[in-house]
């Protein structure tokens, strides 16, 4: 979140000569910051995808394999009143089919350029980009985000944490929080990852070395969390389709792999908070910008008109304004029968609105907390200056939504090839069909997952290839499935720090360009290919030794089991 002057300043280079690592990283970056705009460099890559599907479909590539797909609901045509309209009255979840199902699918590269690729080109442009969630998300979200910036709310609280907050803590607690942010979906990029180098600057430390460790944590621990996740949910069904295909009488629970995540999620704040202050930070040298507290309080009394008590004020009426939310909030989730629970279950936390509204919560939260700083400390008079707030939030988003919208095609012409499905089937037939030990094999299914990362952020589209195949071919070796599942979390999360598809990465640049103007994607790359190495070796060291020493992975989840057939 930063103030606009900081975008002026750089860093000093630091004393002394910089190690080989810097140099190498002062060269990635370099070399990606001469690259063209990262809008022209995806349009770039959408001519390379073309070019690729026609030469590929030429080929007559192809793949056949068994995928995790959606279970079919059924619904009937239902005509209420004398409208014309039909709707879908659906029945009761216990009539439900399964969530997904494994099905034999056989995939053939599509042509871009042929006479349904040209179609598609043509008809889906405004579709990519109505089905790229990640517009939507950051619209919403920066309403209530933008305006407690504006108002000053967000500096005063990073305040009042570097303030009470121990030095050398902040790092270690900026990760984990960060890392355990993937349990309320993807807010922690767009609330943690700024306060991370808010957080820093406020501190006199580097900003960028407080985003880069924010976004560390919430990227690389977004599939391996020490509290359940919704995305949990998906891939265990994933993975319980996947072992009836050989034994119908098994399957695993959500917390299969939680000792796992919970031991993964701690070793990557303690990596994640070395690799920080040993390499990222020293770096990029002393922070020449805006510093200090006392100089951010100064600042915010000069806004203000009325100091620290005015600050205290509004941080007052803030707390009772997100309060009031909060009990809100509960009062419609809690309660038996409670409109934000799932109507059918009764559950709040899987698969509710009240999980499916957690960014309007967030929004919500942060625009009455914003609004009352603002009136409590004078930063927001009247409807005008509210206004005027949002107004300069959106404002400053005009780059990054247009770097969305063509990031939104690249990501559907990829889709659309089937490119990236291929290669994953013809890897991982591969690596079944290799003649090496389990260890070795789920070690290589880690590397392939941290490969094709880069091509296929997301954890549950791989999952859905991956499962069918793995998940049998280990239980027949005598390894578990939440085991194969560990091997995977380990493998689906570094590499999103760095892939110009992880849709996230233009708005990490943009929060860069606020702490230094010439700030590129070859800039975040370079801050973030420490943490992709380290982090990626870390976790396969801690699954190696978890693996050898045989510690139950998660309540009644051992790594072996009894081999089939």
């Amino acid at each position: 979140m930063g103030e606009p002057a900081a975008a002026d300043q750089h860093a000093a280079d630091g004393p002394g000569r910089r190690s080989l690592a810097q140099r190498m990283l002062d060269a990635v970056e370099k070399a990606g910051n001469r690259a063209p705009h990262p809008a022209v460099l995806f349009l770039w890559l959408i001519l390379l995808v073309v070019a690729l599907s026609v030469v590929l479909s030429w080929t007559g590539l192809h793949a056949t394999y068994e995928s995790a797909a959606p279970g079919p609901v059924v619904g009937r045509p239902d005509y209420p009143g004398v409208t014309t309209q039909p709707s879908l009255v659906f029945p009761p979840a216990a009539l439900h089919g399964p969530p997904v199902h494994i099905v034999l699918q056989t995939v053939h590269v599509r042509n871009l350029l042929g006479a349904d690729g040209i179609r598609f080109l043509f008809t889906s442009a405004v579709d990519n980009v109505n089905n790229f969630g990640v517009v939507g998300v950051i619209l919403v979200a920066m309403v209530g985000i933008g305006l407690a910036d504006e108002a000053g709310l967000i500096a005063a609280l990073v305040r009042r944490l570097v303030a009470v907050a121990p030095r050398a803590a902040l790092t270690f607690t900026v990760v984990l929080l960060g890392a355990l942010s993937s349990a309320v979906s993807d807010i922690g990029f767009l609330v943690l990852v700024p306060l991370g180098a808010v957080a820093f600057q406020s501190a006199g430390r580097h900003p960028l070395a407080g985003l880069a460790a924010a976004f560390a944590g919430v990227g690389a621990g977004f599939g391996l969390n020490a509290v359940t996740t919704p995305a949990d949910g998906i891939v265990t069904e994933i993975t319980n389709e996947a072992i009836h295909l050989v034994d119908p009488g098994r399957s695993i629970g959500l917390t299969a792999d939680l000792y796992f995540s919970i031991a993964a999620t701690l070793l990557l704040a303690v990596v994640v908070t070395v690799v920080s202050e040993r390499l990222v930070e020293p770096g990029l040298g002393s922070w020449t910008g805006a510093t200090g507290v006392e100089h951010a309080q100064a600042e915010h009394a000069q806004a203000s008109g009325g100091g620290p008590q005015a600050e205290a004020q509004g941080l007052r009426l803030a707390f009772y304004g997100a309060a009031a939310v909060v009990v809100v909030v509960a009062f419609l989730t809690f309660l038996p029968g409670a409109p934000l629970r799932n109507p059918d279950t009764g559950r709040f936390f899987d698969q509710s609105p009240f999980m499916d509204g957690l960014i309007f919560i967030v929004m919500l939260l942060f625009l009455v907390a914003g609004l009352c700083y603002g009136r409590g400390a004078g930063t927001l008079r009247g409807s005008a200056a509210v206004m005027a707030a949002v107004t300069r939030t959106f404002a400053g988003l005009g780059g990054l939504i247009f770097l969305l919208l063509v990031l939104a095609q690249l990501i559907a012409c990829f889709s659309y090839t089937n490119i990236a499905t291929i290669a994953a089937v013809h890897l991982s037939d591969a690596l079944g069909r290799a003649d090496v030990s389990a260890l070795w094999l789920l070690l290589a299914l880690v590397a392939v997952t941290l490969l094709l990362d880069v091509v296929i952020p997301g954890a549950i589209p791989k999952w859905a290839v991956f499962a069918p195949i793995f998940v049998p071919l280990f239980l027949r070796l005598g390894v578990a499935p939440q085991t194969v599942l560990a091997a995977y979390r380990v493998g689906d999360g570094p590499v999103d720090l760095i892939t110009p598809l992880m849709v996230y990465l233009p708005f990490v640049v943009l929060l860069a360009q606020r702490y230094r103007k010439d700030a590129g994607v070859g800039t975040v790359v370079s801050l973030m290919l420490p943490y992709t190495l380290v982090v990626a070796a870390a976790w396969m060291a801690l699954f190696t030794v978890w693996y050898l020493i045989g510690i139950p992975l998660g309540p009644g989840a051992p790594v072996h089991v009894p081999r089939l057939g």
